[in-house]
């Protein structure tokens, strides 16, 4: 299933810094810092922890899987880092720190000619355990699409108080 693995994700993975732009480029700071209440992220603090991610997570992570396998475990991952990294940053500038990461980390991963037997060579998380090279890919471009739904689910539910009665009809409203 490698190469299936690899055709199925990528057009996920190229689209993800597109489908960001359009949704937030330009927006006024009411929604990029919106969001669902307290302890929840505003997309501007989703984007700075995407662009985490592709520095610290995916690409690093398989990198030690193909030349460490379990013996070497992951490096702890920090959800929060983006609180400190992007602190006073612009969306902005976000999005385009995000595509320069993106863009950067396909063209490693493209460079790598992923074969079968790399899909199913496992590394240690330290959380989790084993896991595979597949798991870590698949899992890259479900985190994207989780993101953009969080985004999409914030700025929907920004708009609650004015939709009245309407709000029953619409499931991301619940």
């Amino acid at each position: 299933m490698s190469q299936d693995l690899l055709t199925t994700i990528l057009p996920l993975l190229e689209r993800t810094p597109a489908a960001l732009e359009a949704q937030l480029r330009g927006l006024p700071d009411e929604w990029i810092n919106a969001t669902e209440g307290e302890g929840k992220w505003s997309p501007l603090v989703v984007v700075g922890h995407m662009i985490h991610a592709e520095e610290e997570d995916w690409m690093p992570r398989l990198r030690r899987i193909l030349q460490h396998g379990t013996s070497v475990p992951f490096d702890p991952f920090d959800r929060e880092a983006q609180f400190t990294k992007s602190a006073g940053k612009g969306m902005e500038q976000l999005l385009r720190e995000f595509r320069t990461a993106r863009e950067e980390g396909l063209k490693e991963l493209r460079k790598l000619n992923l074969q079968a037997h790399h899909l199913n060579q496992c590394g240690l998380h330290p959380t989790l355990g084993e896991t595979t090279a597949h798991q870590l890919l698949a899992t890259w471009a479900a985190h994207d699409q989780s993101h953009l739904v969080q985004i999409h689910r914030t700025l929907a539910r920004r708009l609650k108080p004015e939709i009245g009665p309407w709000a029953q009809f619409l499931s991301v409203m619940q």
